[in-house]
């Protein structure tokens, strides 16, 4: 029995945690309003003005009515305080219904003027708070978060809440204060029969609560649909020669149809739950009004026919305000939805960076101590029990078979990723106590997988920190790299724009440029991942060079996949499941005959097939 019970009441539960949440994400977002506290004033002051004319509008048609029955002296009595006396009704109801139009467009103008505004900001400040949430993000983040879903928050998300926070909430606050101004003019008219019309509020109560959630639930669905649609998109652009080469087109379009397809049926179904919501909550009122207008004839009492009128105008006017607030409930709900996921970025935890010791410039002593690793949501480590000691100015080659570990640990220096077993120091501190971004300025890093931004030349080499470099020192550091012999060909020289992720350049252009920003970025310690692997064997001979130069009075971390690039290193590191399995200068590993000797034999097999390979 206790069972049973507890599963029955379950639903009720979770909706009541459901709309708990849901209020407390909104009063959330509402807290981002305070520094424009001056402009929502003015907007709930125009809105509340707009909001009184209805009721007014409803009082001047009994005063309409009053004078047809030839009540003049007396309503020159009852206005004589708004417009003085003497003056006829001939004249005075037009006047009165020119300056409730006036005063109308008045709070219209500041309601929704004000409002707008407030709303684009807190708009732009959850945005830029976001964004700055994320570039701050460790890596894992990214590990288990697609782009794709990450983009739509920052447009598709935003968006809703931005229409949450303009169209939604003016119409709410308008609406809301409308319905509130005619239920006050109502009860002071005739409060016996206004407690009738209003019997018929807890049923409303109901309907939108429930379609609150529905609403929640659908646009929840929609935001993920929504994600999976720009992640397509994003894999489709950005791989697209890829998805020609492998003929991979019809592929893409069924997956890229099938997302649509899911976004589309999510918004049916909210399309649907509204169409469905504002008849009924419009019919319920309506009954209301009905039950009302037979009241009224029924039970005419003593009231004139002119308090009547306007009584009953009031009432009439009070279903449309109702149906509105029912059609922006399915706004606010996508809002409060698009709120909840821009909440979880913001959120999450950024980078550790609770160290504080800071150096000019480190003399680039490099310490491993038993450091082992293991990724996120990993069952097995990825490094284990990793110890050597780099002299400043020394170079260090990795080696190893793909997967033996090599990038992870290089990614572990600059703290992209955090040790969980031993310690790494520089110059004998832990990389913890350093301030993550000092630590970051003494380590300059080459890699694989080479990103540009759509941008000039200059300003891919001069990026971040370095984008004040002189102009000098950006062509010192392209000569350096032998990128200038490709740069001086382009139309615009360092100020040509190499495209989205470097799309214009070649990848041997593409490398040799982030060669030259780690070039002019002079740290004490460099990485080099695999930095040569996209360049031919004429431009590799070339780079390296340039490489030995800046290699020299620098410490030096190089992971090789060409054995004959890191001959010449201080010392060889052989990894081989995560582990370092031998060590010494290249001469010792080939007389030793162990794992360095294997794959460099394999490997000069391979080059000489590929020499005398006949054409």
């Amino acid at each position: 029995m206790a069972m049973s019970h507890e599963t029955d009441t379950t639903p009720i539960m979770l909706e009541q945690k459901s709309a708990a949440g849901s209020l407390q994400v909104y009063l959330r977002l509402l807290s981002y309003v305070k520094p424009y506290t001056g402009y929502f004033a003015l907007s709930l002051l125009g809105l509340a003005i707009f909001a009184l004319t209805q009721p007014a509008f409803a009082k001047l048609l009994e005063y309409f009515v009053r004078a047809l029955e030839g009540e003049d002296a007396a309503l020159q009595q009852s206005l004589s305080w708004l417009v003085g006396s003497g003056v006829s009704p001939l004249w005075l109801i037009p006047m009165l219904m020119v300056i409730i139009a006036i005063v109308r467009g008045v709070g219209s103008y500041l309601g929704n003027y004000y409002i707008s505004k407030v709303a684009n900001n807190v708009i732009h400040d959850l945005r830029t708070e976001m964004f700055d949430r994320m570039v701050n993000l460790p890596n894992a983040f990214f590990d288990n978060n697609n782009s794709g879903h990450l983009i739509a928050r920052i447009t598709y998300n935003v968006a809703q809440v931005t229409s949450a926070a303009t169209d939604a909430i003016r119409v709410a606050v308008r609406e809301g204060l409308t319905v509130i101004f005619l239920l006050g003019f109502l009860f002071y008219t005739n409060w016996k029969l206004t407690l009738i019309f209003i019997a018929a509020l807890p049923i409303i109560a109901l309907v939108v609560s429930f379609a609150s959630n529905r609403f929640r639930r659908i646009s929840r669905s929609m935001q993920n649909s929504m994600g999976d649609l720009t992640h397509v998109s994003s894999e489709t652009i950005n791989g697209y020669r890829e998805v020609r080469g492998f003929g991979g087109e019809n592929y893409e379009c069924d997956r890229f149809r099938a997302a649509s397809a899911v976004n589309t049926r999510q918004n049916l179904k909210l399309a649907r739950a509204g169409s469905v919501h504002a008849p009924v909550l419009q019919f319920i009122v309506s009954i209301a009004l009905a039950i009302l207008l037979f009241m009224v004839l029924f039970i005419k009492g003593d009231s004139t026919t002119a308090i009547l009128i306007g009584y009953v105008t009031a009432a009439a006017l009070l279903p449309k305000p109702i149906r509105q607030l029912s059609e922006v409930n399915a706004n606010i709900q996508k809002g409060i939805a698009a709120a909840e996921s821009i909440f979880e970025v913001v959120d999450e935890t950024p980078e550790a960076n609770a160290g504080q010791y800071t150096s000019g410039r480190v003399q680039g002593r490099v310490e491993f101590r038993q450091v082992g690793f293991t990724y996120d949501k990993a069952d097995t480590p990825v490094l284990t029990d990793i110890s050597f000691t780099i002299k400043p100015g020394q170079t260090y080659a990795l080696v190893g078979r793909s997967g033996s570990g090599k990038s992870s640990l290089a990614l572990l220096l600059p703290r992209f990723y955090n040790r969980t077993e031993g310690d790494i120091l520089i110059d004998g501190v832990s990389i913890h106590d350093y301030e993550l971004r000092n630590l970051r300025s003494h380590i300059a890093l080459v890699s694989q997988n080479i990103t540009l931004f759509n941008d000039t030349v200059a300003n891919n080499i001069a990026y971040g920190a370095l984008q004040d470099s002189a102009e000098e020192d950006i062509r010192l550091a392209a000569d350096a790299a032998h990128a200038s012999e490709f740069i001086n060909a382009m139309p615009k020289g360092m100020q040509t724009l190499v495209g989205e992720d470097g799309v214009l350049l070649s990848g041997g252009q593409r490398q040799r440029l982030a060669i030259a920003r780690a070039m002019l970025k002079d740290a004490p310690i460099l990485i080099l991942d695999e930095a040569t692997s996209a360049l031919d064997t004429e431009s590799e001979r070339r780079i390296q060079a340039a490489l030995d130069d800046i290699m020299k009075g620098r410490t030096t971390l190089v992971i090789a996949h060409r054995l004959s690039t890191i001959e010449s290193a201080d010392r060889i590191l052989v990894m081989d499941h995560g582990r370092i399995v031998e060590q010494g200068t290249h001469a010792e590993l080939l007389a030793r005959g162990g794992h360095y000797a294997k794959l460099h034999k394999m490997q000069f097999q391979g080059e000489v097939t590929e020499v005398v390979r006949p054409h």
